[in-house]
């Protein structure tokens, strides 16, 4: 990794070119890269390609928004091309971070993909329910333009189906849970893998049931998957505790599970009263906090110099974005330890436990918040 210093005044600042993603894969682009970074020093070369392409960047995961589908009456999938840099080779179950600019600032969230991994198409979708706290989701279903550039993290996550598929599947899922769901599904059919499934779906109405008419489709073309949808408005909801009713032979079966947070920890009651939790794989879109309290203080990001007021709940990392650091993130919801960093100085509250961390400590930025003024090692 090649590095260069500009002199700004009395500061000396560090220009790091990034190691190109992809360079083996694309020696000829590669190539050009080296040339245009000798020719631009101390510029970087992705400070005049992205003119030419905004895709085309070494530095951060883009992407260009094809189309927005509307799914149900709030809900719609993106799809997405990923430019310089992004892995097809990703395993159904997996998320994507995504990041959009709105009024001046970058709102990142995670949202599951549910494309198959397909090296060919050179595209990918995320299917997204606008939720009513949710600035950042209802502008990705009703406001975003076909055309927008957004940023993208890596796919990652461990809620994930092996290849082979195991003999026999339950799916547990309600709401936007089926999105992680449906990667799993569209990767078995194209594999020829679809074999023992069963798939128990929860909403409201049959109209608020994401990919409806596709998972209907597989229903009548695969007698080896068997969908069963509960309507929870007039039928109430699914009481796992009278599964055998529905799947008989439930506790032999590999269960990947996806919902209401009420209803994964009552999943994770009965299949561990059974004594075969080994057998359940939860994925939770969110991260159950601590009400919030203290009054915040300010927030010093030591490398860069800045500084900004917080209050107590406002996590770190959206702190840090707001005053343009960009730190290492991943899920975004406490869960991947992608964006963990060294406190250097006051204290640091978890936002889900309440627990405080004392300088020293390495803490997650994207689920602690100030408790009192503080510094990071950013």
């Amino acid at each position: 990794m090649a590095k260069s210093k500009i002199k700004t005044g009395a500061k000396v600042v560090d220009t790091v070119r990034p190691t190109v993603a992809g360079a083996d894969k694309h020696p000829g682009w590669h190539a050009l890269r080296t040339l245009a970074a000798r020719i631009t020093t101390p510029l970087l070369p992705d400070d005049y390609l992205h003119l030419a392409n905004p895709l085309w960047s070494a530095r951060e995961l883009r992407g260009r928004i094809l189309d927005v589908r509307r799914e149900t009456e709030d809900s719609a999938t993106l799809v997405i091309k990923p430019g310089w840099g992004f892995s097809f080779d990703y395993e159904p179950g997996q998320y994507v971070g995504i990041g959009v600019l709105m009024e001046g600032r970058w709102r990142w969230r995670s949202y599951s993909l549910t494309s198959a991994p397909h090296t060919e198409s050179k595209i990918i979708t995320i299917t997204v329910k606008a939720m009513p706290e949710g600035f950042l989701s209802s502008h990705l279903v009703a406001g975003v333009e076909p055309g927008t550039i957004v940023r993208l993290a890596a796919p990652q996550g461990n809620f994930v189906m092996p290849n082979p598929a195991p003999p026999s599947v339950l799916f547990l899922t309600a709401g936007s849970g089926i999105t992680p769901i449906m990667s799993m599904l569209r990767t078995l059919e194209r594999h020829g893998q679809i074999t023992d499934i069963v798939h128990l779906h929860s909403a409201p109405t049959a109209d608020d049931v994401l990919f409806g008419d596709e998972l209907a489709a597989l229903h009548e073309e695969h007698p080896d998957y068997r969908l069963r949808v509960r309507a929870t408005r007039t039928e109430g909801r699914l009481d796992l505790n009278r599964l055998s009713e529905l799947v008989p032979d439930w506790r032999e079966r590999q269960v990947w599970a996806c919902g209401p947070e009420g209803m994964l920890a009552e999943a994770e009651k009965v299949w561990t009263a059974a004594g075969i939790a080994e057998r359940l794989h939860l994925e939770r879109f969110a991260v159950t906090r601590a009400a919030p309290h203290g009054a915040g203080g300010t927030v010093t990001f030591e490398r860069t110099g800045k500084t900004l007021a917080v209050d107590g709940a406002t996590p770190l990392m959206d702190a840090g974005e707001t005053v343009g650091v960009q730190m290492p993130f991943g899920c975004r919801m406490g869960i991947c330890q992608s964006c963990v960093v060294p406190l250097l100085d006051g204290h640091v509250r978890d936002l889900r436990t309440g627990v405080e961390h004392e300088p020293g400590t390495r803490i997650q930025t994207c689920v602690s918040a100030a408790a009192g003024d503080c510094t990071l090692d950013v």
